[in-house]
């Protein structure tokens, strides 16, 4: 977690040179001959994992409200007073981490937390919580409120996986069945009106013919996606042939999403397990009957989810790394 402190004091930036000896980041001073505090803001609201302000919760409030959009994408924000007495999370406490990290500023410095999220006061199942250790992605954040709210009201609600859970499930929360539709859903492939948690676990493996752009890959990604139903969300990397190393439009699509992305050799694609789609063709140009599939396979270490899907001069397979969710936070 990359996190960016500021403080107003010599106090407080003693405070903040202790805190990131144990959580590395950058140390500003703001106020009176220091950073000009928007622009810190803004800065860093953009690009820092969490913003930790040292001073008066009033200063950081004024400072992130015209920055504030989703709790799905906003970083955690935290205040600690000057002589660290507490640790306030403000912003994004569960998706974005702030309770947590909170919670492991004030053991450095002896702090009190303070936790204000419903759930955490009154020890009730937060599904966003759970969802950002399992390492999932929540769909469609405005959900939350409704799987919260009910479990607040003393409710049940109820759960689908495509994926045994281990553990002991939470108080109120049960399997969904026949005669109960499921709350929030575990899933690759989002369809009901539930709140979905798509583990990011999903290698898409790629295959494409010389000189194609990025913008076509594009295209091609987004009809692979709704064709098959899964969620981009899922995707966590790429892979591919090294004969497609140095392809500008592939690397480019990748740059765009972030997906960090892996090239293997014919010979090491051909020794992949599993049962793939065979092309002549591909054989001919490639040395391997198969690229997308049998690279996402061997990426994953796990098991092909999507088969070879043939799009215009580009390839498309999906397979998902082992995945264990357990109920535990």
């Amino acid at each position: 977690m990359s996190c960016a402190y500021i403080a107003f004091t010599e106090t407080g930036l003693k405070l903040a040179e202790r805190l990131a000896f144990s959580h590395p980041g950058s140390i500003s001073r703001g106020g009176k001959n220091g950073v000009k505090l928007s622009e810190w803001t803004a800065e860093n609201f953009q690009k820092s994992d969490a913003l930790i302000f040292i001073g008066a919760v009033g200063i950081a409030v004024r400072a992130i409200a015209p920055h504030c959009k989703s709790k799905a994408t906003d970083p955690a924000v935290i205040v600690l007073d000057e002589r660290g007495r507490f640790s306030i999370p403000i912003l994004s406490g569960h998706l974005g981490g702030a309770n947590d990290l909170a919670k492991k500023l004030a053991s450095i410095c002896g702090a009190v937390p303070v936790i204000t999220t419903a759930t955490d006061i009154e020890g009730v199942f937060a599904v966003d919580e759970w969802a950002k250790a399992q390492n999932c992605h929540v769909l469609e954040p405005g959900r939350i409120k409704t799987v919260s709210s009910t479990l607040l009201a003393g409710k049940v609600v109820y759960y689908d996986s495509q994926w045994k859970i281990t553990g002991t499930q939470p108080k109120n929360v049960f399997p969904a069945d026949e005669n109960h539709q499921a709350d929030f859903s575990v899933t690759l492939y989002p369809q009901s009106d539930a709140l979905h948690l798509v583990p990011k676990i999903c290698v898409l493996g790629v295959g494409c013919k010389r000189g194609t752009s990025a913008e076509h890959i594009e295209a091609t990604f987004k009809q692979f996606c709704k064709k098959t139903g899964c969620a981009p969300q899922s995707i966590c990397a790429c892979a591919s042939i090294d004969l497609k190393k140095d392809e500008p439009g592939l690397l480019e699509f990748c740059q765009n999403h972030d997906f960090n992305i892996r090239f293997y050799t014919a010979e090491e694609l051909k020794k992949t397990s599993g049962e793939f789609t065979s092309s002549s063709f591909v054989q001919q140009i490639t040395g391997v009957d198969n690229v997308c599939a049998r690279a996402a396979v061997l990426a994953s270490g796990g098991e092909l989810v999507i088969e070879k899907h043939i799009y215009s001069g580009v390839t498309f397979a999906v397979a998902a790394k082992p995945f264990t969710p357990d109920w535990s936070v």
